[in-house]
């Protein structure tokens, strides 16, 4: 009965591991059988990157990526798919993409690659100075965090040329308003909008005009200290500038103010010493 009762549950034991291997074999097979899809869908979504359907392209390499996540094709997938966007300017689906890899896998190998890419979208959008202000903000604060974060990689060294250029970029949008307001003479708004570029953007090549603004803006209401500190500034490091003879000009005005001013006043100090002279000995003009 006890030798009956072995055999029973011993071939219970082997039913019991026949099924689970089989089921491991099953299991080992439909994983390969997904990782084999998720392939040719990564595949298919670079063949068609090359014949120019980003937008059939970005929707394989999302496909492939939701097939297989835990697969080192996903992040890839994830990362083609952005690209695929921005190399047609599809910039908000690109941004959207990137936005996601960087959350998702914020250690992966090209995360670098991720962040600068970002950038760029955000970089490519400035069109008028005027008007796009977020996508120059945004642009810089991502391009400041690939200087700092991966000093070494090439995608620094861009993202402090692009730096430069957006520097270029918000000193433009200053003088811009600071010419306006020049025109409508209000003049300390004038003076706000020069002084920022002197003060925050003064590697620019707007630092000159700016200068000169400021110089012909503080003779204009009187403060001319003020001016001669700016000409002065103007003059030590742009001497040959078109804005230093121009600032130049304003002087030779001052002085020549100056010069009438004095000479009018020494006309009047000897006339009135005249008549003082003439009245102690009653002589008539």
């Amino acid at each position: 009965m006890h030798r009956i009762k072995f055999i029973l549950i011993f071939l219970l034991f082997v039913f019991f591991v026949s099924c689970s291997k089989k089921n491991v074999e099953k299991s080992i097979i439909k994983e390969k059988d997904i990782e084999l899809q998720m392939i040719e869908a990564y595949q298919e979504g670079f063949n068609e990157l090359k014949r120019g359907d980003v937008l059939f392209a970005a929707k394989k390499f999302n496909e492939a990526e939701v097939l297989f996540p835990q697969s080192e094709y996903a992040p890839k997938a994830a990362l083609m798919a952005a690209y695929s966007y921005y190399s047609q300017n599809y910039y908000g689906d690109a941004i959207a993409e990137l936005e996601r890899f960087i959350k998702i896998y914020p250690n992966h190998e090209n995360i670098d690659y991720a962040e600068y890419l970002l950038g760029l979208c955000f970089y490519e959008q400035i069109v008028d100075e005027k008007k796009d202000l977020k996508s120059i903000i945004d642009a810089k604060k991502i391009f400041l965090n690939v200087v700092e974060k991966y000093p070494l990689t090439d995608f620094a060294i861009d993202a402090e040329f692009k730096l430069d250029l957006i520097e270029d970029i918000l000193a433009a949008k200053e003088i811009y308003l600071g010419r306006y307001y020049l025109d409508k003479k209000k003049w300390i708004a004038a003076i706000n909008r020069f002084r920022t570029v002197t003060d925050k953007h003064d590697t620019t090549i707007y630092v000159e005009e700016a200068l000169h603004r400021l110089v012909e803006l503080y003779y204009i209401i009187g403060l001319e200290d003020e001016a001669k500190k700016y000409a002065n500034t103007l003059g030590y490091n742009y001497r040959s500038s078109e804005w230093y003879e121009k600032s130049y000009i304003i002087f030779d005005k001052m002085y020549e103010k100056n010069k009438n001013d004095k000479s009018t006043g020494k006309d009047k100090l000897k006339t009135s010493i005249l008549k003082k002279f003439k009245s102690l000995f009653n002589w008539d003009e």
